[in-house]
């Protein structure tokens, strides 16, 4: 004799997924950056130096010089340049006084007359350094200041944005369980 059986039968749920992945969006801004300057400044300052020439004693040395100096040198001198003076006067005497021995001798000393005063010599001494230099320089300053820079930054933060994805879960199937009884023969 066959044994009843019961069926089972057994479906099992089945469930749909959408899912789209998430966006995400990240920036780094710049940094903020500022820089200042000031300029450094240099101020020179050089007055004109001084030139003195002294040509005194250039003038001196050609008789063109101060007229006290040359009094006095002739001061000085005149007793000397007197006495050589009557010692000429003396000696153009007795040469006159010669006459009887023959000549002219009133020519010959007129022939030798001069206009000029070669006893009366007021040149002072000549020298190549005669004339005097002397320079005095300006007094040279400098200042500086010297100049700064500033700098400011700042870090800027990242902007981060996330957006999320899409998830959709549906059932697709559901679960499901059939017990089938056997046939049972009623009659027996």
């Amino acid at each position: 004799m066959a044994i009843p059986q019961i069926q089972i039968h057994q479906d099992y749920a089945k469930l749909g997924i959408n899912a789209d992945l998430g966006t995400q969006i990240i920036k780094q801004p710049r940094a903020t950056f500022e820089m200042r300057t000031s300029r450094p400044e240099l101020q020179i300052n050089q007055p004109q130096g001084n030139l003195e020439v002294n040509q005194d004693r250039a003038w001196d040395a050609l008789g063109l010089g101060n007229n006290l100096v040359m009094m006095s040198r002739i001061y000085s001198r005149s007793p000397d340049i007197a006495l050589r003076g009557l010692a000429r006067i003396v000696e153009d005497g007795n040469r006159m006084a010669q006459i009887h021995l023959g000549g002219n001798p009133f020519a010959e000393l007129a022939k030798d007359w001069r206009r000029t005063f070669p006893d009366f010599d007021v040149r002072g001494p000549a020298s190549y350094d005669n004339v005097d230099v002397k320079y005095t320089q300006g007094d040279l300053s400098i200042r500086a200041n010297s100049g700064r820079v500033e700098l400011h930054t700042a870090v800027n933060p990242p902007v981060h944005d996330y957006a999320r994805g899409r998830l959709d879960l549906y059932m697709l199937q559901r679960n499901k369980v059939e017990i089938t009884p056997p046939q049972i023969d009623a009659a027996v």
